[in-house]
This record gives structure tokens, C-alpha cells and sequence, in this order.
């Protein structure tokens, strides 16, 4: 241990004398890299440059140029990233046509062991420029206009082509193609052979390319360094012969491998114009300050024509200029005034360089050019800008720098880089910190560097104390040279930080609150809060329930809000209690808990409810006075007194009534639909509670014809199953749903289609044939029963259908039927909108308990039928005029008859009695679950309340009359039948609709819902020959046997 001890000691003397051996002035590194280079290329190795040794406890860090570079922290080699750097896209080069003044500034801080010293340096990466550009005509189709009968060797200055490369990368060469495809160019330059041109005096030479007898191409070298095309005649032009030629020029640069693009020459023959403008000076060069407003003139250029009329009037327009000069700038072409056109910031644009042309308007024109430079002086109207940024390990993020308390004095904490767009002046910036805090600046170089751009480090002047101090706001302010001068500010907030040392504590240890059952999932139902003593991490607090909650309760983990996750039932449980555990996030993490106790109350907090605002019924026209035409459902989910209803019929024409029983709507007359054909009005349903709550449906009635049977599901019955074996293969027919319907035609056309119970897919059905087939392959996890929910629709307007359940038992053999029989009848009780598909995990304990249970149930309702028959012969009444129970009725209560609006119903002759009465087949049930809770019908969940009212019904078999035939609704609700003497509400008159072995739901097909309504049609005579009172006291003695 001494022995690295001194190791590491002589390593730090080391570096210390290698810094100390370094000239004053530090050192700025200078790298070159070509532009479109790809990822990961190394640029240079900082740590040689700089003449350290890496890898000795010195990291080095890019403090900027991240965007472009990266730099390996230990060796020190700098490399390019993943994004691609573009020479001509990069805002500091788009004026440079140096190549070495063309480069990205980065910035790399040298920080020593444990950050004892840091050291920041400076770079330059010059982008060299790579041949990635082709160069362009300024339009495909080049136009020019040449008089005929000019003299051979008549000069005409061509349009010339621009390319965003330079120097050996720009514009080479041009060429002219002529018609007969041959090349032809010759270039004035001032060396090589050829002869001397007599105007310019400048030697001429060929580059091996054939002449035209008519035209020839000649580049010119102009003074600043371009290459200008000019199309010289060599031949006779007569336009009497002929009006134009199309010639091709192509211009190539000078890159390897070189790129080149071409334009059509549409050469125009016309008439003479023999003078050309003449611009007054060859250079016109203004200064113009910055922001000055649009419309502000800059200078005017004059150019003369010794013409006269047309072929002396002067137009300006602009000639090789930029985007950017077009849309800041504003030329006259009249008088050639140059004005601003949009406001110009010199910190985007210092300088803009283009020509203007002069151009006569003779035919053809006849052109000039002068070179404009506008020089952009800077105004004092940036505000100095300040860059807190972070330094070595100290997080920085948001404005806000987390420091331990115990750091030591004068430890730079962040780097301030203070700069101006400005210029001169203007640009010089001071900085300084305000206020009482214990922190301030240091310049990060000795160096004077860039007078516009500073950095300073932020250093600690005095110890840190939490506890005294928990956070600092240091303001940083820099102010500019400029007159008027401008300042601006920033602030970093500086945490200090603290050790983990006090745990999360409640307010309570004992937290009761009281919360209503029959409340909403996820509702809040308290929320608890603990306090840290600590900050940041350390206070960061993180809420969890203990194991005892079950799931019923859950909370949010940041916010502390305790929410239930079911509904809550005063009557199962009034009381719960749990504990309530805070922990936080430090280091190590502390924790305290509280206990929470839930008190479910009970109030009368429910209102009637109808299961829709606007019931539609459709009914066939001569229905007979006091027939049945519709039933609305409605529900109260309170209990006792709250749940008994009153119904009410809000119309004036005294049309109809209300049976307020059982919801059924009767009529007062018979319908004629060519006199009326709809009705409207309102229902009005009030609860027993104090004060009583009530609520308004609207019922419309329609009358017309209707397809009024709906389908009949023959096979398979609702509590029969079909054994699948797993090693069934795909394609296998698994059942056959078959049906019928009494209607003919297009309404007994039926389609049959899946519409739950498949969550798998297993299982598909042929539409047209009611065929069950295997079209997924069996696992082990779809051992099991299987409740595919089929709806039969017939073709109808509208549709009628009807819903039955297929059981598929999914097992090698049935090696025992009364467990599979139980699934079956539990089935049967559960809602369709339930998947029932499989359950390896089935529990044969609850099972076998359910059929001990329900052996007892039988024995003890053998029991109960039994005296039930005795106390019914006791109470039959002796009255042969009125209705006696066991006994036939004089007719049937309900008959569909055939109805002729000019004749009387017929008597029947033999005066029998039908078989079945219209409610034979309905009962009134109130079927309970073992722990007290009810089935609410086929498309509800379990009821919360086991008073809850609800109007239900059990249908019978097919063979059974059924309310439904006498009327349709739009209501997605399952028709209820209703027997004609049903108990009043509150005394258990609610019917819980089981699952019937028989075929069950009939309704509309023109959705999905598994409870539609059936649409039929009713056409009866009604003869109410039987006594209530007796009946209504056999009906409750029979009640209470279910019961």
C-alpha cells in the first residue's frame, strides 16, 4: 500500500511538470477532414497534439463540436459521429471561398485526478471541400437571339452555369454540341498555344473539338476567376433559310471523377442591335447598415447605351446573384436604384457579392455587367449572450447543478461561455456574478482569445453547508461596449446536496375514512401523505399497500391517492383495514407506515334508471283494446324502500296505460295505420326514497307490418355439449347448428355466425350452413369447456335473430360427465358477454362443493313443491264462474287471431280451451348466487345490491307463447315476458333471466348485441275470465316455493 502510494504521487508530479513545461500561450489544434466523410473517422489524437501522456488518471471531455465530434475520453482521439457533415450547408462557410477559413470550432477540457485541475483547450477542424456537386444551367432551355447577316466572329455571351463546389471541384470546362452531335469549344486563357484574340488580346487556343461553319463556343477566363461561355458565329446567318437552331452545351467540373449536366441552346435569328450598355464603374461597392428598413435606397447603378429609342432604353435586373440577394434586395429596372427589400441581420449575412445586368431592350438585347458589393456594418443590437454549461462530473441539467455539500473551496462547478453576435465593440462583453452568494467566476485561459467570445469557470469561494443553505441562485450578468450598452443575464440554481438520514413519516398513524358503496372502479377514496425531513432523492417518496388489501385497494405510488378497484358492498363487508407504507429513494432507503381504515356506508344514492332514453316499439296494425304493446325496462340500484317504483304515462290523449308492476304498455284502442301510424310520449318512473327520485324515458310507436317470426334454433340445445378430442385436426366439424323459421321467403333465408365466446379463434362457422369447424390448433391451455355464443339471423326487413349456446368440452375422453355437466349448468348463469373458453386450472374442490350443494338444494325443493301442492289444493277455489288454479280457462287468455277490420272474431264451436294460456310458460323467479348475489340477466354482471330491482323474465321452451311474437322494440335490453299477474315491486317480483335449457334469446339482427329485442307481431282477442285475488295468492304461494 505505501508503495502505490508513492506510484501515484510521482505519476501526479509528472503530469504537473509536463503542464508547467507548456509554452504561456496554449496551444490551438488545427485538424483537416474532408466534407461527406462517413461515421467513426479519427480526425487526430488531442493527448499527442497537446504532448500529454494518456491513460494516467486524465480524462479529457468535448465541452462543444459535439454535434459534429466525439472524443474518447481516455486516449484522446478525436472522431467524427453519426452525422454527416456538408461544407456547403454549413452556415459559416456559405461565403468562404477559402478553404481554409471554412472550419468548425470544438472545445476539449483536460481534467485531472478527482478533478483537482481542469484544463480547456481549443480546436479547429478546417472541412475540405469534395466534388458533391454537379454544376447547373439556371433553366434547361437557354434562349438567345442573334440578327442575321451579323459579321463571322460576332461574339454572344452565354449564361453561365453555377456549381456549390470551388477551386478544382467548380466549373472546368463548357462545351457545344452540334446538330451533327460534334463537340466544339475554344477558350481564351493566358497561356498555351493558339493565336492572339485582336479585341482582347489574349491568346486563344483549341482543345481539339471540331468546328461549326455556323457557330462556335469560346471561353472566356473574366478577371475575378470565372469562366464566361460565349457563342461565337462562324458562318452566314439568313433567317429568310432559316429561324433557329438548337444546340446542346454541356459544362463539366474539374473533380475526379468530374460531373457535368447540359442545357438546350435555342439559338433565335433576327435582327441587328449593335451597341451594347455600358456600365458607368465595373465595381459598385456601398456600406449599408444593419436592420435598415425595407425601402431604404443603397445605391444606383447607370449604365449608358450610345443607342437611340428602343435599342437605347436600359432595363437592370439581376445577374449571377443569390437566393438570399433576391429576397433582400430590391432592383428597379427602370432606374436601377438598389433599395432593401426585407431587413438584413448582419450576424446571418456580412456581405453580399453579385452582378446586375444591363440590358437594352433592342432585338436581340445587348447586355453589360457590373460587379455590386454590399458591405453589412454592425449595429449594437445583440444583447450578450451567457452558456452555463457543465464541467467535468458535476450533473448539470435544466439550469439547475447538483453539488455536495462537503466539496472543497475554489472547485469549478461549471463552465460560463459569454458571447456577442456583435462586432467590434459592439461585441466585447465583461461578466461578473451578483449578489451574496459564496461562488465566482475565473477566466477558463489565460490567453486573450476572441474579445466576442469569453469563458470563465464557475468556482466554489466558500464552504457549502445544507443545513444552513439548501439551494443557491446565481445570477450571472454580462454586459456589452457597445452605445447605448446592452446586458443580459442568467441564473444557475445550485442544490447542495444532502445524506439520506431521516425516514418518510405520516401525519396519523391511524387514518379512518367513511366511503358509499356502489361506488365506481378506481375511485379515490383517500388520500395519505408522508414527509421527509431530507431533499432530492433522499425525499422522493414512493406509497405501497401491504398484502392484506387483496387487490381491492390500490395506490398511486407517487401521489399517495388510495383508489378501490371494485365495487364495494356494504352488506359483504362494512370494514376494511390495511397498512399504508412510504419509502424513500435514498440511500439507504428508510420507510414508515400507517394503517387505513375504510368504512362502507349506505345511502339511498341511486335513481330509477331506464336502460334506454327513447324506447321504440313497432306493432301491427288492428291489434284488439288492452293488447299488449310494449315493455320498458327500468332499475333502481338501491335496496327496500329505494327500489320500489311507480310508473307513470305523461300524455293527454288517454291512449295508453302502464301496468306499474311489470312495465308492460297497454293499449285503449286499436290501431289503424292508414289513420295513424305513430305515437309519442313519456314515461315517468319515481322511487320510494326520502326525498324520492325519478327519472323520464320517451316511448315512440310505430305501427306497420313487420316479419314477425323470428328463428328457431332446432340443434343443439342450449345444456348439451360435444366432446372435442385435442388431437383433432384442422378443417375437423365440430357441430351442426340447424333452424328453422315459420316465415316463407326471403324471411326464412337464415345465416348463422359466432358473435362471442371465441377469444381463440378456434372455432369458425359456415354462414349459409350452420357448420362448427376446428380452424386453430388445440394446446394444452384450451383443455376445458368451450361457450361459443351463435346468433341466427334470418333475412328479413329488418332481421330477426336468435341467440343460442354450443358447449364444446375440449378433452381425450370423458371420463366424468357431472363435472362437465356442472360447467354446462354454470354456463347457462353466466353473462354472454363473458368468455367462457378453457380453464386448465379449474378447481374440482369448488365443484365438487357446488354439486353437494346442489344435491341439498334439490332434496330441500322436493321438499318445498311438495307442501307447495298440498297449501295449493288447500287454497283452490270452488267459484265455477271464475278462474280456478289447475284448471282450464274458457279460452285462452292470449289467442292470436286472424282479424278482419268488417267482420267480428269468430266463436270456436266445440268451445275448447287452448292448451296453452299467453303466460303459461312465465314464472316469476328469484334466483340467488350461494353468497347472496343475483344474476341480473344475460348481458349484466352480478348485482352489488341483492335488492336491486330489475324487470326479468324466464322464457320456455319453443313451443312457448311468447310476449316478444306481439311486439318488437329497438331496446337492446332482452324481451321480458311478463306474467298478467306478477306481485307489486318491493315484494320480490323481480325475475332474474336464467339460461333456459331451451333456445333462448330472439332479437334483431341488425347489430350484435347478445340481448336484442324480437320484432313480432300480435294479433289477439283477450277474455279475462279468472279471479285475481285468488290467482295473485296461488301465484305468491308458488313464488315463494322457487324462493
Amino acid at each position: 500500500m505505501r508503495t502505490t502510494g508513492i506510484v501515484d504521487y510521482l505519476s501526479y508530479c509528472f503530469l504537473i511538470l509536463q503542464l508547467l513545461s507548456q509554452p504561456a500561450a496554449k496551444q490551438v489544434l488545427r485538424y483537416r477532414l474532408a466534407e461527406e466523410g462517413p461515421a467513426d473517422v479519427r480526425v487526430g489524437n488531442v493527448a499527442a497534439d497537446l504532448g500529454i501522456t494518456a491513460g494516467m488518471d486524465v480524462t479529457f471531455t468535448l465541452e462543444s463540436g459535439s454535434e459534429y465530434f466525439k472524443i474518447d475520453n481516455m486516449t484522446g482521439d478525436l472522431s467524427t459521429n453519426e452525422r454527416r457533415i456538408d461544407r456547403e450547408k454549413l452556415p459559416q462557410c456559405q461565403m468562404i471561398f477559402d478553404e481554409n477559413e471554412c472550419f468548425i470550432d470544438f472545445e476539449v477540457s483536460v481534467i485531472g485526478p478527482a478533478q483537482s485541475w481542469v484544463d480547456l483547450f481549443e480546436g479547429k477542424v478546417i472541412i475540405l471541400d469534395i466534388n458533391d456537386n454537379t454544376p447547373s444551367f439556371p433553366s434547361p432551355v437557354l434562349t438567345l437571339s442573334v440578327e442575321e447577316n451579323r459579321p463571322i466572329g460576332t461574339l454572344y455571351l452565354l449564361p453561365t452555369a453555377t456549381d456549390r463546389d470551388f477551386g478544382r471541384n467548380g466549373i472546368e470546362r463548357y462545351e457545344l454540341i452540334q446538330d451533327n452531335g460534334e463537340s466544339t469549344v475554344r477558350r481564351i486563357g493566358t497561356s498555351g498555344s493558339g493565336s492572339v484574340d485582336s479585341h482582347s488580346g489574349k491568346r486563344r487556343f483549341d482543345e481539339g473539338a471540331s468546328r461549326s461553319s455556323v457557330f462556335e463556343l469560346q471561353v472566356a477566363d473574366t478577371t475575378d476567376g470565372e469562366k464566361q461561355p460565349q457563342l461565337i458565329i462562324k458562318g452566314a446567318l439568313d433567317r429568310e433559310q432559316r429561324d433557329s437552331y438548337e444546340l446542346t452545351l454541356r459544362v463539366r467540373d474539374g473533380g475526379d471523377p468530374p460531373r457535368s449536366s447540359q442545357a438546350i441552346l435555342r439559338v433565335m435569328i433576327t435582327d441587328v442591335n449593335d451597341n451594347t450598355p455600358r456600365f458607368e464603374k465595373s465595381v459598385y461597392e456601398a456600406d449599408l447598415p444593419e436592420n435598415s428598413s425595407p425601402g431604404a435606397p443603397i445605391l444606383q447603378l447607370k449604365a449608358g447605351d450610345t443607342d437611340v429609342g428602343v435599342n437605347g432604353q436600359i432595363e437592370y435586373v439581376f445577374g449571377a446573384a443569390t437566393e438570399s440577394v433576391r429576397r433582400l434586395l430590391r432592383l428597379d429596372e427602370s432606374t436601377g436604384w438598389l433599395s432593401v427589400l426585407h431587413r438584413i441581420d448582419r450576424e446571418d449575412v456580412s456581405q453580399l457579392r453579385f452582378t446586375v445586368m444591363a440590358r437594352d431592350r433592342g432585338q436581340p438585347p445587348k447586355t453589360d455587367k457590373a460587379t455590386v458589393i454590399i458591405n453589412i456594418k454592425d449595429e449594437n443590437d445583440n444583447v450578450p449572450n451567457i452558456d452555463i454549461r457543465k464541467i467535468g462530473r458535476i450533473f448539470l441539467k435544466d439550469g439547475v447543478a447538483n453539488v455536495a455539500e462537503d466539496v472543497i473551496v475554489d472547485t469549478p462547478i461549471a463552465l460560463v461561455q459569454v458571447s456577442d453576435r456583435d462586432k467590434g465593440p459592439n461585441g466585447i462583453v465583461t461578466c461578473t456574478v451578483v449578489g451574496d452568494v459564496p461562488f465566482q467566476l475565473k477566466p477558463a485561459s489565460e490567453v486573450e482569445g476572441d474579445m466576442n467570445k469569453k469563458k470563465y469557470f464557475l468556482h466554489t469561494s466558500a464552504p457549502l453547508d445544507y443545513e444552513a443553505v439548501q439551494e443557491y441562485n446565481v445570477v450571472i450578468v454580462a454586459v456589452d461596449s457597445g452605445s447605448p450598452s446592452l446586458s443580459s443575464n442568467n441564473s444557475l440554481i445550485v442544490k447542495v446536496g444532502d445524506m439520506n438520514d431521516n425516514p418518510p413519516v405520516f401525519s396519523k398513524s391511524t387514518v379512518e375514512v367513511s366511503f358509499p358503496e356502489n361506488n365506481a372502479p378506481g375511485e379515490r377514496v383517500v388520500t395519505v401523505v408522508a414527509l421527509d425531513a431530507d431533499s432530492g432523492k433522499n425525499a422522493e417518496i414512493s406509497y405501497s399497500l401491504d398484502s392484506s388489501v387483496n387487490g381491492i385497494f390500490s395506490i398511486d405510488a407517487d401521489t399517495g391517492d388510495i383508489r378501490v378497484n371494485t365495487i364495494l358492498d356494504r352488506e359483504q363487508t362494512e370494514r376494511y383495514e390495511f397498512k399504508v407504507i412510504a419509502k424513500d429513494k435514498g440511500m439507504p432507503v428508510l420507510q414508515g407506515s400507517a394503517t387505513v381504515v375504510v368504512l362502507v356506508a349506505d345511502k339511498n344514492d341511486n335513481e330509477p334508471k331506464f336502460m334506454q332514453d327513447v324506447f321504440t316499439f313497432y306493432i301491427q296494425e288492428n291489434l284488439q283494446p288492452n293488447s299488449p304493446v310494449g315493455m320498458i325496462t327500468v332499475m333502481d340500484a338501491d335496496k327496500g324502500q329505494n327500489a320500489d317504483m311507480s310508473l307513470y304515462i305523461e300524455e293527454e290523449e288517454n291512449i295508453f296505460s302502464i301496468d306499474n308492476n311489470t312495465g308492460t304498455i297497454f293499449s285503449n284502442m286499436a290501431f289503424d295505420r292508414e289513420q295513424r301510424n305513430n305515437y309519442s310520449f313519456r314515461v315517468k318512473a319515481v322511487d320510494g326514497g326520502d326525498p324520492p327520485r325519478s327519472a323520464t324515458a320517451t316511448v315512440s310507436l310505430s305501427v306497420m307490418d313487420v316479419n314477425d317470426n323470428p328463428p328457431t334454433v332446432l340443434f343443439p340445445m342450449n345444456n348439451s355439449y360435444t366432446l372435442l378430442p385435442p388431437s383433432s385436426n384442422i378443417r375437423t366439424v365440430v357441430r351442426t347448428v340447424s333452424a328453422t323459421d315459420t316465415d316463407t321467403g326471403v324471411n326464412a333465408n337464415l345465416s348463422y355466425r359466432i358473435v362471442g365466446g371465441n377469444p381463440f379463434k378456434l372455432f369458425d362457422m359456415d354462414a349459409w350452413t350452420g357448420v362448427i369447424s376446428l380452424v386453430g390448433k388445440l394446446e394444452q391451455k384450451h383443455f376445458g369447456l368451450h361457450r361459443l355464443v351463435v346468433q341466427v339471423n334470418d333475412s328479413g326487413v329488418p332481421s330477426q335473430s336468435t341467440t343460442t349456446l354450443v358447449h364444446i368440452y375440449v378433452n381425450e375422453t370423458l371420463f366424468n360427465s357431472t363435472i362437465v355437466e356442472a360447467q354446462v349448468a354454470k354456463s347457462l348463469s353466466t353473462p354472454l358477454n363473458a368468455d367462457i373458453a378453457g380453464d386448465p386450472n379449474y378447481d374440482l374442490g369448488k365443484q365438487r362443493l357446488s354439486i353437494a350443494i346442489g344435491v341439498v338444494s334439490g332434496i330441500m325443493t322436493v321438499i318445498l313443491i311438495i307442501l307447495v301442492v298440498v297449501m295449493a289444493r288447500y287454497c283452490r277455489p270452488k267459484n265455477k264462474n271464475g278462474y280456478e288454479a289447475g284448471k282450464k280457462d274458457h279460452e285462452d287468455f292470449f289467442t292470436p287471431q286472424q282479424h278482419d277490420k268488417g267482420k267480428k272474431p269468430k266463436k270456436d264451436k266445440n268451445k275448447k280451451k287452448s292448451k296453452q294460456p299467453l303466460y303459461s310458460s312465465i314464472v316469476t323467479v328469484e334466483a340467488s348466487k350461494p353468497n347472496g348475489q343475483r344474476y341480473d340477466g344475460v348481458n349484466e354482471k352480478l348485482s352489488d345490491s341483492p335488492g336491486m330491482g330489475r324487470y326479468r323474465s324466464v322464457n320456455g321452451g319453443p313451443g312457448s307463447p311468447d310476449l316478444a311474437r306481439h311486439y318488437k322494440s329497438s331496446s337492446p335490453l332482452p324481451t321480458v315476458q311478463l306474467h298478467p299477474q306478477s306481485p307489486t315491486a318491493g315484494k320480490k317480483h323481480q325475475a332474474v333471466q336464467d339460461l333456459p335449457p331451451a333456445n333462448t334469446f330472439v332479437g334483431t339482427g341488425d347489430n350484435i348485441s347478445i340481448g336484442s329485442d324480437h320484432c313480432s307481431e300480435y294479433s289477439s282477442q283477450t277474455i279475462n275470465k279468472y279471479n285475481k285475488q285468488e290467482t295473485v295468492y296461488c301465484h305468491w304461494l308458488a313464488e315463494g316455493l322457487i324462493v
